[in-house]
Parts: structure tokens; sequence; C-alpha cells
């Protein structure tokens, strides 16, 4: 039995303790939050055993294992940190860190104090995207690749009123980048490696956050466009277009409908099932991980190969997050 606790009380941990409740390796422990009564309530919803306001007191609790990290993305590294330190595995959610050099020092922990570090990645664990990775070899050569994922945020409504939350706030290593833009940059290079070249334009909002971009990434013979957004929906779906067909993906952070089309337009349904929360798939590879059954390293790569990427994107649009000058990575 893996006992886990969980650090953020936001949407998403609802999405991951909704999914977690269905694998029977996994007890609920603890629920984090600064809040005694918010940390008391979230984790009495989900059948937590307990709660917990102070980080030094979880990570030093004998009875966890395993923290599930849903904080703000520049809170992601010292929060790992210290759980890494402490034996605990982490499964951190997406954009894992703020820079490659946090992620570094996160695997280096984790290798010291033998535990595991993953990026919650989602989609690239759904048995969809192992369908899409199958079915390349059918494309024939690869020439263009367009993945976009664009989400009108609530909060945005907020910012434009003058009231800047987490999701619009540079200090929390926030954006449309590393908040939308990872679900199409993660896919990119898990299929076909770092890019050779990148150019990268975004919209800058009043407060240097991004809320819009766009990228293009030139690899040998092969380009790929990534488009993303916060403050726009986006209702196209993704391609991979080859010389001998085109894969059509309807949603790339939840591939749960892809197609294939050859040159003479006939379509061929990979995958088509109801749309649906995908965070199983993800946790079921974590349990993997910790039970020796699957090793990180197979999955650490592509965060990596993700944040150089947002590293080249962020120099060229004037990204600044305070984590970037802080270092706090230097610390450990």
């Amino acid at each position: 039995m893996i006992r886990f606790a969980t650090i953020g009380t936001n949407f998403v941990v609802d999405w991951f303790l909704k999914a977690a409740s269905q694998c029977g390796e996994l007890q609920y422990e603890a629920a984090y939050s600064r809040s005694e009564d918010t940390a008391r309530a979230f984790g009495a919803r989900y059948g937590a055993k307990g709660y917990c306001t102070d980080l030094m007191e979880l990570a030093g609790r004998g009875d966890i294992d395993a923290v599930y990290v849903a904080s703000p993305n520049s809170l992601h590294f010292e929060q790992a940190a210290l759980m890494l330190m402490n034996g605990k595995h982490v499964l951190c959610e997406k954009t894992i860190t703020s820079n490659p050099m946090e992620l570094k020092t996160l695997l280096r922990l984790a290798e010291e104090h033998q535990v595991t570090v993953m990026e919650a990645m989602r989609s690239v664990f759904d048995p969809g995207f192992q369908i899409i990775r199958e079915n390349l070899v059918r494309l024939g050569r690869i020439r263009r690749v367009t993945f976009q994922y664009g989400k009108y945020s609530s909060r945005y409504d907020s910012f434009k009123k003058g009231i800047v939350e987490n999701a619009f706030n540079p200090a929390f290593s926030n954006g449309a980048l590393t908040d939308i833009g990872v679900y199409c940059i993660h896919p990119l290079v898990k299929l076909f490696g770092l890019p050779k070249q990148i150019h990268a334009e975004g919209l800058l909002l009043e407060n240097g956050v991004d809320g819009a971009g766009t990228i293009l990434a030139s690899y040998d013979g092969m380009q790929a466009e990534l488009l993303y957004s916060k403050i726009s929906d986006n209702r196209l779906p993704s391609q991979i277009q080859g010389e001998e067909g085109t894969m059509v993906i309807r949603e790339i952070p939840n591939p749960y409908e892809v197609a294939f089309y050859d040159r003479k337009g006939n379509k061929e349904v990979l995958v088509s099932h109801e749309n649906e929360l995908n965070m199983i798939h993800e946790i079921r590879e974590w349990i993997n991980v910790i039970e020796g059954r699957s090793q990180a390293a197979l999955h650490n790569q592509y965060s990596l190969m993700e944040l150089e990427v947002m590293e080249e994107v962020k120099k060229q649009l004037g990204i600044h997050f305070p984590a970037d000058k802080e270092e706090l990575w230097k610390r450990y």
C-alpha cells in the first residue's frame, strides 16, 4: 500500500483524487493547505485520514510514502525538493519546475535519496498517445505537425477588472506557456525530440505574463507549429501530416479521439471513446515507478526537453519569472 498526501486544494487536485480513488494500491493519508479549515475540509471530502498545515511536518511524517504536488508552478521546486530529501516519492503537476536547472536538481535529489520524481503530464500517459506513436509510421515522411490548445480562462475576466489571480501572475511562474503551451510542447518533444530551431511569438499582457503564443519549431525536413492561448478558445483539432497520410487528434491534452486519413481521404478511426478525465493513467504509471515496475527516467528526459524549449521561448518573448532570477536550485 502506498500512503500518499496532497499539496494543493484546487480543482486539479479534485480530479487527481477522483482518479486515485480507482487505484487500490493508494491510501490517502493527508491533505496539506496553509489554512487549517481548508485542509481539514478538503481531506474529509475525499476520505483522508488527516490533514497538515506545515510542510516540514508533512515531509517528516513516517506514515506518508508519496506526495502529489499541485501548488502554483513557482512553488513546485522547493516543495518537491523538501519531500524528496525526506524520502518521499513525488508526482508534480505540470509545468514541473520553472526552469531546467530546477528539474535537474530534483532529479539529483531523487537519486541521492533513493526515491522518484515525475511530472504529471496526463496526455502522454493516455493509451491514445501510445496509439498515436504506433501509427506514425503509416504517415510516411512526416512534414508538418500542428498541435494547438486554447482555453479561455475564467480568471481572465478578473484580470480584465484589475484583479490578478495566480493563473496570470508571473510571480508564480504562470502564464499561457506554462499552463497551456506545455500541453503542446511535451507531446512534440516526446514524439520527435528537440527541434533544431525555434521561433516564438506571443501576446504579453499588461503585467508581463503571456496570454497566448505561437511556436514554430524546425526539424530536418519537418516543421511544427504550436498554438496556445488562455485568452481565447481553440475549436480546431491537432494534426500530424505526412506524405502518405494525416493523423487528426481532436484534443492534444486528452487524445480520446484520433483518426487516420490516407491520401485518398479514406478515414480510419484509431481511437474513439467518451471524453474522460484521463489522470488515471499517469497515476498508474506513478505507482509502477514507485513499485519498481517502470523507471521515472523514461519520462523525465522529455520533461527536461520540454523545459529547454520553454527557456528559449521565454528568452525570445521576454518572459521573466522571479524564480529564474532567484536561482533557488543553487541552495541544494
